[in-house]
């Protein structure tokens, strides 16, 4: 991917309360400043971190943040606690095999801050597996991608905390060397403990004819592929129009004045979705042909990614502890941990989303297994039934579902 073309991150947004525009939550909203700290551009890929911290006035020693088992509850991971608090529900328990997170760099903090994340919130521990696409990994200190490694590795690990987590580093570009590319060892490294998912928290900007080269590394048996859909509202983004990827959208998590979770999610304004230029419209989404007739349409299904509902991260070099992100950087690896607690390990992303899609198409399994998200916009408004911001929706039992 070279030119011009940059990796962007699925703008991974750290923050405290919402930039969004969406007034759900405004009881339990903090005030604060938004501060951006210039990004950083790594490799002659021009890799890019767009990253956003929110400052409260009144600080706190951990914020506000959706919790492993708040969104365990919300998502039908484990067993209903009403009202989902972000304490007292129950952790999840469950997944196998492995996930990879594809992310830029090595983090000196990495294994640290995991573990302070699993004894904070009772997960269990694990050593983190690691790949290397060319031997020895710079350091990603504080270019915003070593808070997005902390948060895919965490999170995929929160959904589905018995899965080998493996990080796939890259030192320029994901896709641009091929089979010697982290994506594509991510994907061998998945399938040599017996399967599982990729999350890729990353795009490129938009598309180019040339990303039909890479297609074919996101292609391992027994390997489902998830991807961020972007965060800068309607518009298609690479590798997230592949079809050979899961691509993930976002939503805003509603709460009433007291805290509690109403059941209900709305498109988050900054989720990416949209036709592809170059990507044919695969055989699942023949049913939403409606809203491409010839070509790939995103994202396929959504989780949480406002930033005023984003989960609790902990980075030592670049949140200096704990905070609060959104961003479809985290909709991919709780997708992934969630596909993977749900056990159904499938032999591709074909037959992943044609399960998926499946289900869309039949109305009473549909409405049982997801919830359909109605309100809000990214550009393109949430409406009922399938939409360029949220898929088909969020998941309610994956266990069924997923």
């Amino acid at each position: 991917m070279r030119g011009k073309w940059f990796v962007v991150f699925a703008a991974l947004l750290v923050m405290v309360v919402a930039i969004s525009g969406f007034a759900q939550d405004q009881a339990s909203q903090v005030k604060g400043k938004i501060i951006a700290p210039p990004s950083t551009l790594v490799g002659t890929g021009k890799v890019h971190t767009p990253l956003y911290i929110f400052v409260p006035d009144v600080k706190a020693d951990i914020p506000n943040g959706e919790t492993p088992a708040s969104i365990a509850c919300i998502y039908g991971v484990t067993s209903p606690t009403s009202g989902c608090p972000k304490s007292g529900t129950v952790l999840p328990t469950g997944g196998s095999k492995a996930i990879a997170v594809v992310d830029y760099g090595h983090n000196s903090t990495l294994q640290s801050d995991f573990d302070t994340f699993n004894a904070h919130f009772g997960l269990p521990s694990q050593t983190l597996q690691f790949i290397c696409d060319c031997g020895s990994c710079p350091s990603n200190n504080g270019t915003g991608w070593d808070v997005e490694t902390a948060l895919d590795t965490q999170w995929a690990h929160a959904m589905a905390p018995n899965a080998q987590i493996i990080v796939a580093q890259f030192c320029n570009d994901p896709f641009e060397t091929g089979t010697s590319a982290a994506e594509y060892k991510a994907g061998q490294a998945v399938a040599a403990a017996g399967g599982g998912e990729v999350s890729n928290s990353f795009g490129y900007g938009g598309e180019d004819p040339s990303e039909l080269s890479w297609d074919q590394y996101m292609q391992v048996p027994t390997v489902v592929y998830f991807t961020s859909a972007g965060d800068d509202g309607l518009g298609a983004d690479y590798p997230s129009v592949s079809p050979f990827t899961v691509s993930a959208g976002g939503t805003h998590i509603i709460r009433d004045g007291s805290g509690n979770f109403n059941g209900t999610e709305s498109c988050w304004s900054g989720s990416g979705g949209g036709v592809s230029q170059y990507e044919i419209l695969p055989l699942y989404q023949n049913l939403v042909r409606n809203a491409s007739s010839t070509h790939r349409v995103t994202p396929d299904m959504a989780a949480v990614a406002d930033p005023n509902t984003g989960v609790l991260v902990y980075s030592t070099t670049g949140c200096g502890g704990w905070c609060q992100v959104g961003g479809t950087s985290v909709s991919s690896p709780v997708l992934a941990g969630i596909a993977n607690a749900a056990g159904n390990f499938l032999n591709n992303t074909n037959g992943q989303l044609t399960k998926s899609y499946g289900q869309y198409g039949n109305p009473g399994t549909y409405h049982t297994n997801w919830f359909d998200v109605i309100s809000g916009s990214n550009g393109s408004p949430a409406k009922f039934g399938y939409d360029q911001c949220t898929g088909i929706g969020a998941p309610r039992k994956p266990y069924a579902g997923m």
